[in-house]
């Protein structure tokens, strides 16, 4: 059975979200992506809420830090504290080169840390590397 590999991001900005959708399209990156807008949001796909159960994995997810609800860190540590998502892949896609989020981010265990381009080329090259790996080249954890 072959496995269905979903992207989730976790972007607020609506102009990054079209970049990075827009990337994945042009570097015929073909797999689902879902999108959430906030903290909370990815929180409620990924453990699930009262309202709604967990859904199916995503084979990475793409969190940005500086998010509405909860930021991105405190989802991170939320993520690793859960047993059913402590070793699902996480890469920090932000616009933050801040020394103490990329401390922090990998110190909750991120797999990643990767901050956006300005330039839009070299935008949509970091974004078709980062599908290109965790899709296609990493093995992850059963």
């Amino acid at each position: 059975m072959i496995e269905k590999k979903i992207i989730l991001l976790v972007e607020d900005n609506a102009d990054d979200e079209k970049l990075i959708l827009l990337s994945l399209k042009k570097s015929k990156i073909t797999n689902d992506v879902v999108v959430v807008r906030d903290g909370q949001e990815a929180l409620d796909y990924l453990l699930g809420s009262k309202d709604k159960p967990e859904t199916l994995r995503p084979t990475v997810t793409l969190l940005d830090l500086h998010l509405p609800k909860i930021d991105g860190l405190e989802v991170l540590q939320r993520l690793r504290a859960d047993e059913r998502t402590k070793l699902l892949p996480v890469v920090v896609l932000t616009s933050s080169d801040e020394e103490s989020d990329r401390v922090r981010s990998y110190s909750l265990g991120a797999n990643s840390y990767v901050c956006k381009p300005v330039d839009f080329v070299d935008f949509a090259a970091a974004v078709r590397e980062l599908g290109l790996y965790w899709l296609l080249l990493n093995r992850p954890c059963p």
